[in-house]
């Protein structure tokens, strides 16, 4: 294909995508979905402008492309976001569905197409390992359509941001074993734990010089570049290592999200760059979702419809048993995940970009390669379309459509929003940026507005007591942890003994316990 074909076709295809989110936001459906219905129609409309067009479609969808240029930008603008107290607040069910639970629908669903139609199980274990990672961009996005609670949310993005790098890994072992014709446990486990740890070691590491460097700039255009390399930088680096980049892109961003920005950044720089990583992902998943519909024949999937539908319960039973089983584990040690909650995490489970970069990287002489591609094509069309389409009904179903916390949220970002606004503009008077006058009158509005915010989360307060005492809770236990780290400097500093420190440790824990209630 030409160049100018190439460019032409992905003018078209933006278009396309552009006007395709407005009928989705019109029609209140997650845009993924109707970009992936749009495919398929126009893939199967026979118009010889439609087909002219189609025919000089570039193959987007190659190796070199989905694993090298769509996949560390998509993975790199996910871990932006997350942040490390979510993190930490929920790292135990994250951990067990990203890891133990990609390795159950593995299994699953690799036995069961062992079973069912014959492939080799060291075949049927690599088509196990590509459609076990689970895509949450559709329904991250119907959650915040409809006000979904917060954690929830993070626990099905911190779940697939972490079980791309532990399905890509086990994609990795499966098909080598298919290579070499041996597939040992002992040296598979060696493996993924060298890789993973590997992986996050060269991200932590990468995002940690990047994040020091942008500290030292003061240029959005240069330090949104510096994130671009990063982010590519250490997939590609990871990888020449034979370690995981999914990891390493996914530690790289972790790093520049909560370090980097915070530490470096200033408030103009980070508005840009969360802008154009937002920009970004929505280009490339615009791209992604229509070529999955555009590359899905709807007469393949037909002819391979025996297949398709085992592979499809295959699927679904994994995710039954990983969500639930692990789920139950988890609420042993952490607090509780509802029931209702759990039914959205399985019906959530979608597939996407990930399935399709990892099947379309098998080479053309892997065994069983075009049984496989369909089955791949068959479970995500189904898991975006069906089940993307579902989940909202079922929400309401269960009655999870609306977030009770919302109203409070929305006045505590103002209230850091204008408390934000008030230390740039004592930046701007130290700095002689702004006169006297413009600052005293600045300062007048922003202090109004503050006060404003106060009074309405004063209101809040007054109407739900038990979320004042849950925020004074949290406040002692920040309020401790400061003190007990200043006793501890002290006491390295050879202030004090450690007797002493240890009385004040005590003191500082006492921050923590409740108030004594008055009979």
């Amino acid at each position: 294909m030409t160049t100018n074909a190439a460019i032409e076709f992905l003018i078209w295809a933006l278009i396309a995508a552009s006007i395709i989110a407005v009928l989705a936001a019109r029609l209140r459906i997650p845009y993924t979905v109707a970009l992936v219905l749009a495919g398929l129609v126009l893939g199967s409309v026979h118009l010889p402008i439609l087909e002219t067009l189609i025919s000089q479609k570039p193959d987007w969808l190659t190796p070199n492309v989905s694993l090298i240029v769509f996949l560390p930008a998509l993975l790199f603008e996910g871990s932006l976001k997350i942040q490390f107290r979510q993190l930490r607040e929920n790292v135990v069910p994250i951990l067990l569905l990203a890891t133990l639970g990609v390795l159950v629908a593995t299994l699953i669903a690799g036995f069961a197409v062992h079973w069912a139609i014959g492939l080799a199980i060291s075949t049927a274990l690599v088509f196990g390992a590509i459609i076990s990672a689970t895509d949450p961009i559709s329904v991250l996005a119907i959650f915040a359509d409809m006000d979904v609670a917060k954690r929830l949310s993070v626990i099905v993005e911190g779940e697939s941001l972490f079980n791309d790098g532990t399905a890509a890994v086990l994609f990795g072992i499966f098909v080598a074993g298919v290579a070499t014709g041996e597939l040992s446990v002992g040296s598979g486990i060696r493996s993924f734990v060298v890789e993973v740890l590997g992986g996050a070691a060269v991200g932590v590491i990468l995002g940690y010089v990047f994040s020091k460097i942008a500290q030292k700039i003061d240029e959005p255009q240069v330090e949104i570049t510096l994130t671009t390399v990063l982010a590519y930088g250490s997939y590609l680096v990871a990888q020449s290592a034979h370690l995981s980049g999914v990891i390493a892109t996914v530690a790289a961003g972790l790093m520049i999200g909560n370090f980097g920005i915070r530490a470096g950044m200033a408030p103009r720089t980070r508005l840009a760059l969360w802008s154009f990583w937002e920009y970004s992902s929505f280009v490339i998943n615009s791209i992604v979702f229509l070529l999955i519909g555009l590359r899905v024949r709807i007469g393949d999937l037909l002819h391979a419809w025996p297949a398709t539908l085992l592979a499809i319960g295959a699927v679904i039973l994994g995710r039954v048993i990983s969500v639930y089983g692990l789920t139950a584990i988890s609420n042993l040690f952490t607090p509780k995940i509802p029931g209702g909650w759990q039914h959205v995490m399985v019906w959530g489970g979608m597939r996407g970009a990930l399935s399709l970069a990892l099947v379309l990287s098998l080479g053309r002489e892997f065994p069983h390669r075009e049984q496989i591609l369909a089955m791949t094509f068959g479970v995500v069309a189904f898991t975006l379309v069906v089940q993307g389409l579902t989940i909202k009904p079922l929400l309401r179903l269960l009655g999870l459509g609306t977030n009770k916390e919302d109203e409070y949220e929305r006045a505590r970002v103002r209230k850091i929003a204008v408390s934000s606004a008030l230390a740039e503009l004592e930046k701007l008077l130290n700095t002689n940026l702004i006169s006297a006058p413009v600052y005293a009158r600045l300062r007048r509005d922003l202090e109004a507005r503050l006060k404003g915010v106060n009074a309405e989360i004063d209101e809040i307060y007054t109407k739900d007591e038990a979320r004042l005492g849950d925020e004074i809770r949290m406040a002692k236990a920040h309020l401790a942890a400061a003190e007990k780290s200043s006793i501890e400097q002290a006491f390295h500093d050879g202030l004090i003994t450690s007797q002493t420190a240890m009385k004040m440790f005590d003191a500082a824990d006492r921050l923590n316990e409740p108030p004594e209630s008055s009979s």
